[in-house]
């Protein structure tokens, strides 16, 4: 710890050693704030950063007692997420310079725990189709995935501690796969979406990027006002299903070999492994997705649609008016795919405490104009439950990659707990 730059250290440490008296949260900010001079031209991460800003809020938490479980801690929040003292523009040109009036309850949540709001995260055009400027932190030629793209790779980068991200389809594993990090999408509804520019009412979910299992549910515990989170448990002989689908035929060979090592490795620690043949039609439920996805994309950017046509990119307009020509009766049909899909997994995680599924189809491909396909997260999205991605090794082109474990619905602490056993194992294996 003594010879680890201060932009390098856990949320978890911060928080630790800010209450000892051993480090304050000016130190921390000012080194996440020299590390992002140091390498923001390259990476391209961040829509708005105001440095003396950061160091005010520093300062006034150094001088009072600890706040919360978040004191000290700089965080970057995605640019659709409200923040009243900084700009929002939604990834758009239309909302260039936006200020709301207030902060979104997850802003909120943060500020009140001591969180230092460090600045607004690239995100792509209403964290939907169009990519932004970021780049992948360990080769600029490679996207860092998307929605949730700043955020990725600000903490994949070693700008900060953690990040706020949204997923709708697979804008928070995605990218965190891609980047080498942890991305943490809890529950569904866990965190209050009040402030967060709406794309699907029925998917949207606010989430986390870190380097650590233990500081992603530190952030969740905070925003999902869920304090036994905070409290990880010890794990033995976990049962986790090797979940097997056609969708599989997709992945990169490399993505495979490193699924398998993962699985041999959690199975030779003591975790009991069982093939599972999907109990749910996965291409259904995606099926479902991509209805359900556009319809309320259609109603919930009807507005920008109407009135702003031209500063919409072709293919999410196309996408707005795809989900404008579905009929209620299909979206209902599609809803109730998903109800049944859901319902059907009880049975499942009765017998299992987690599925493990590789988080992407491979490595971050070459390229900017897409942020890579979300194949392999969007039928896990629509079935609410909390879902991590931990990084488990890295491709034929040196490129991270990562492994998806998969819990029941509410049942966050238990994958979070698990995951965090599985992350020490797969780390020690690297």
């Amino acid at each position: 710890m003594r010879h680890m730059p201060l932009h390098d250290i856990t949320a978890t440490d911060i928080v630790r050693l800010t209450a000892s008296g051993a480090l304050t949260a000016e130190a921390v900010t000012t080194a996440c704030l020299e590390r992002i001079a140091q390498r923001e031209d390259a990476v391209r991460a961040w829509e708005y950063i105001d440095p003396d800003h950061a160091l005010r809020e520093a300062r006034e938490l150094d001088r009072g007692p600890a706040r919360g479980p978040l004191h000290g801690v700089p965080i970057g929040i995605k640019d659709i997420i409200a923040t009243a003292d900084m700009p929002t523009g939604y990834g758009s040109p239309i909302y260039a310079g936006h200020r709301p009036a207030w902060d979104a309850a997850c802003v909120a949540a943060i500020r009140a725990a001591g969180g230092i709001v460090l600045g607004k995260t690239v995100t792509t055009e209403f964290a939907s189709s169009r990519a932004g400027k970021t780049v992948h932190p360990a080769d600029p030629a490679r996207t860092p995935g998307g929605s949730s793209s700043g955020s990725a790779a600000a903490v994949a980068d070693r700008m900060l501690p953690l990040a706020v991200g949204t997923q709708t389809g697979g804008s928070i594993v995605r990218p965190a796969s891609f980047c080498g990090v942890v991305g943490y999408k809890p529950s569904f509804g866990w965190i209050d979406r009040h402030g967060v520019k709406p794309l699907s009412e029925s998917l949207d979910t606010v989430g986390v990027m870190a380097r650590s299992i233990d500081d992603a549910a530190r952030l969740v515990a905070v925003m999902a006002g869920r304090p036994e989170l905070l409290d990880l448990k010890e794990v033995e002989r976990p049962r986790i299903a090797v979940w097997s689908c056609d969708a599989l035929d997709e992945a990169a060979p490399d993505m495979l070999a490193c699924i398998r090592r993962a699985i041999d490795s959690l199975a030779q620690s003591g975790a009991v492994l069982v093939d599972c043949r999907e109990p749910i039609s996965t291409s259904d439920l995606d099926k479902a997705h991509h209805v359900i996805e556009y319809v309320e994309m259609g109603r919930a950017l009807a507005f920008e649609l109407q009135r702003y046509p031209g500063q919409l990119s072709p293919a999410l307009r196309k996408r707005i008016e795809s989900g404008q020509s579905y009929t209620a009766e299909t979206y209902d049909e599609m809803k109730r795919v998903a109800r049944q899909c859901r319902r059907a997994m009880r049975s499942l995680f009765s017998e299992f405490d987690a599925v493990i599924f590789p988080s992407t189809l491979g490595e971050a491909p070459t390229g900017h104009q897409s942020t890579g396909n979300a194949l392999f997260n969007r039928f896990w999205t629509a079935l609410y439950g909390p879902v991590i991605t931990i990084p488990a090794g890295s491709g034929a082109a040196g490129m991270p990659l990562g492994i998806q474990l998969i819990g029941a619905i509410g049942d966050d602490l238990r994958l979070l707990s698990l995951a965090r056993w599985a992350q020490s194992i797969l780390r020690s294996d690297r």
